[in-house]
């Protein structure tokens, strides 16, 4: 059963320019904060990247203003498993489920599933919280983490499943988040 005792979400690269052209932005803007906002309410512990901040830009402001309480792991891979920082801080939180958001979804997201699946994580992809540049990358990428053994979940679905019940103050004000970015 997940907990966020037994989770972790990594942010992947939601950076400059680049983010800029990603199918179905304002969507995927939208559902990363609503996805780091629900995770910091169910305490389940965020890890954030960033590919090569000085070639492609700083994450946008959107999603960073939510993480300020953390830095960005730097990257130069694009399997956020083939990172020393990224798989320490992941040996850290010791999770067995990792959640997956960011871009892109047939790179960048792709790769770290496969490596995590390789590494006896149960991997997971926020389909809603991922893009591509173009729609049929995304959904190749998406194709290709479920082929390795991946599974696809929403924001919604993992932020009700990891809170489990309909009741009690975190549940009211997990209902309040939601209506607020839908």
């Amino acid at each position: 059963m997940k907990t966020a005792h037994n989770s972790a979400l990594l942010i992947i690269d939601i950076q400059g320019s680049l983010a800029q052209l990603m199918y179905e932005k304002e969507n995927l803007f939208k559902n990363v904060q609503l996805l780091i906002h629900g995770a910091g309410l169910l305490n389940i512990p965020i890890i954030w990247t960033e590919q090569l901040p000085d070639k492609l830009g700083s994450t946008i402001p959107e999603v960073s203003a939510l993480l300020s309480t953390q830095k960005p792991i730097i990257k130069d891979v694009f399997s956020c498993g083939r990172n020393d920082e990224f798989t320490d801080q992941l040996k850290n939180i010791h999770p067995k489920y990792v959640f997956l958001a960011g871009i892109e979804t047939h790179i960048c997201v792709y790769q770290t599933a496969r490596d995590l699946l390789k590494n006896n994580y149960q991997v997971e992809i926020v389909a809603d919280a991922t893009s591509s540049r173009i729609q049929s990358n995304k959904k190749i990428g998406l194709e290709k983490i479920k082929h390795e053994g991946g599974c696809l979940t929403s924001v919604e679905t993992l932020l009700f499943e990891i809170q489990g019940t309909a009741s009690g103050e975190q549940f009211r004000k997990l209902i309040k988040l939601i209506k607020k970015f839908n």
